[in-house]
Parts: C-alpha cells; sequence; structure tokens
C-alpha cells in the first residue's frame, strides 16, 4: 500500500501557519526562529515533514524544539533542514513523545496585578500547570520600569526577576498577594526533579533570549524546594472525566479564600466546544476566571473591546471580561482604560 500523497491544500495550510509564526510570533524575539519558520514554508522535503505529522505536532514551537533538543541549535536554515533530511525518524519520535508545554513562568508578571486586586487569601488552580510554575507568583521578583515587587518570602534559591513594561494605567501592586492554596491541571504534569524533564523546559524557550532561559532555571530551582501539587487532568477527555477532573481538584482549596482559576496560552490546543464547557465549569465553581489567551481563543471576549486587538499580543481578561493586552511571555501589559 503506498502512503498517499499530501495534497496542496495541506502545503497551503503549512506555509500559512509557518509564515504566521515567522511575522506575528517569532518576528523581533528570535531571528533564528523566523528565519527556520519561512524556510519551511519555502521547502517541499521540509512542508513534507511537517505535513507527515498528526495536526498537533505540526506546531512550529514543537517542531524546532525536537530538532535542538537531539542535535543542539543549528547554525542557520541549512543545518536545520540538512539535520531533518539526515534524521526524519529520531526526529518524528522526538515530536511525538514531547510536547509543548511551555512552562513561562514571566507570564507571573502579567498576572499579578489581577491578582492583588483579589480578596486575600488567594488560592490558586492553574489549568495546564505544566511543572507548576505559574504557581508561584509570590516566590518572584519583578520589574516594571517604574515599579519593582519583591518576593513574598523569599527561598534558598535566588529569586528571579521577571521584567514586564506596564503602561501607565496598569495597577501595579506594591507587594505579592498572600496565597494560601495552589495546585495545578495538566495532561501530562512535569516533574521538576526530573533533570530530561526540566531540559526538555529549558529547550522550548527560544533561541536568541538566553536571559529568558536563565530565569527559567532560577524558578525550577525555587519550584524544586517546595513543589506545588500539580494532578494529571484532561479537559479534552470524554464529557465523565472532563465533568469530574477541575471540581474535584477545586474542592481542595480552603473555604475561607479566593479560589482563583488560571490559563495562559493553553485553551487555543482544545475545540471551542470544550472552551465553552470549561467556562461554564469554572462558572458552577464559584471561582474568579482569569484568562490570558490569545484574541480568537474566546471571541465571545475579544468582541467587547472597541477595536480588533493586536494579532501579537494575549488578551488578558477576568471573569470573561478583556482587562488588558499582554506579551506571550508575560514581557509587557497594557491595561485597557
Amino acid at each position: 500500500m503506498t502512503r498517499r500523497e499530501p495534497d496542496e491544500r495541506v502545503f497551503e495550510e503549512i506555509r500559512g501557519r509557518y509564515l504566521h509564526f515567522a511575522e506575528h510570533e517569532a518576528r523581533g524575539v528570535s531571528p533564528l526562529y523566523e528565519e527556520l519558520a519561512r524556510a519551511v514554508a519555502d521547502s517541499e522535503p521540509l512542508l513534507r515533514f511537517v505535513a507527515a505529522l498528526p495536526g498537533a505536532k505540526k506546531q512550529p514551537n514543537l517542531v524546532f524544539a525536537a530538532v535542538r533538543h537531539l542535535y543542539g541549535t543549528p547554525k542557520d536554515t541549512r543545518h536545520f533542514a540538512a539535520l531533518v533530511e539526515q534524521n526524519p525518524a529520531p526526529i518524528r519520535l522526538a515530536i511525538f513523545s514531547h510536547g509543548t508545554q511551555t512552562n513561562e513562568p514571566g507570564r507571573c508578571a502579567v498576572l499579578l496585578p489581577v491578582l492583588a486586586r483579589l480578596p486575600e487569601p488567594l488560592a490558586l488552580l492553574e489549568v495546564g500547570a505544566s511543572a507548576g510554575l505559574c504557581l508561584l507568583p509570590d516566590r518572584y521578583a519583578y520589574d516594571y520600569g517604574r515599579a519593582q515587587v519583591e518576593p513574598a518570602w523569599p527561598g534558598a534559591s535566588p529569586s528571579p526577576v521577571f521584567p514586564c513594561r506596564a503602561n501607565e494605567a496598569t495597577p501595579i501592586p506594591p507587594r505579592a498577594p498572600r496565597i494560601a492554596w495552589r495546585a495545578g491541571m495538566d495532561v501530562n504534569p512535569v516533574d521538576v526533579s526530573d533533570l530530561e524533564a526540566s531540559r526538555w523546559l529549558e529547550t522550548l524557550v527560544w533561541p536568541g533570549d538566553e536571559a529568558r532561559a536563565a530565569r527559567l532555571r532560577a524558578a525550577l530551582a525555587i519550584a524544586r524546594e517546595s513543589p506545588p501539587e500539580v494532578v494529571q487532568g484532561d479537559l479534552t477527555a470524554d464529557p465523565p472525566a472532563r465533568i469530574s477532573d477541575l471540581p474535584a481538584l477545586a474542592a481542595k482549596a480552603p473555604r475561607d479564600a479566593t479560589l482563583v482559576v488560571f490559563h495562559s496560552a493553553v485553551l487555543a490546543y482544545v475545540s471551542p466546544e470544550d472552551r465553552r464547557e470549561f467556562a461554564e465549569m469554572v462558572k458552577e465553581l464559584g471561582a474568579v476566571w482569569i484568562s490570558n489567551e490569545a484574541p480568537r481563543v474566546f471571541p465571545g471576549i475579544a468582541a467587547k473591546l472597541p477595536d480588533p486587538p493586536p494579532e501579537d499580543r494575549f488578551l488578558l481578561a477576568v471573569d470573561g471580561d478583556p482587562v488588558a493586552f499582554t506579551g506571550p511571555h508575560g514581557q509587557s501589559i497594557d491595561w485597557l482604560a
């Protein structure tokens, strides 16, 4: 039985996806990733390699990270194409056995202004928590330019300082909020004590952003001192599992704390129907819902904006109401008037 050749529509879809990544995500952030994405869009052999992957595995982040994880960062596009041509099987295996669990603790910088406005103490529950690094906002330091926020309590390891450009309207808190409980849920939780798993998280940091990688390593060191609870759960599972996972974990939160369910760059990977059911589930829990996603993930939230949102920013929302545009890695926050 001969393998079915992908048609031109598949190639066009991949070209569009990788060119969008180059133009709106990698541009100005990682010159190498911008070049690699454009190279995929212009190369029939690379398009064929990506086309043979399942839909969720075609992501530029995942394909590029798998190559770097196995063979180091490619010197240029020709080197990348040669690595794929010479090693398709091991690269494909790495793609199948890993996921884009980019646990970016820098996103805590854009979550902090929202968290600090809620009644304390807080009970944090993160969906898509990966290694749970975003469950530790009180253990990091932040530099907003016009103001700095120190960790609520220092650990044995030095706290990373996350830089975040904030507009004048952003309500920068004087301190981190008091957190009484924290837990996360993920399809494949990452054990921070597993050095190989931690190495994969570091590989997911784009080349050209070494400072971000150093902050990730510092956050991992802090998490190893007192790892937050992250349980396995899948919002895209059959309805019985989808209904039971989140409420069961939320039930562990102390009753006298403000329950906050939050997620960042997660819900784009589930269907629109699952997103709607998730939002209803959080509402039924009586929790504060914080969403930090690309605007297209929840069109109903984006529709509340007076103007079309920028394509290269996330939309931060509280209980379905937009409050700020944020940098995808927590590098900026522009509070909405």
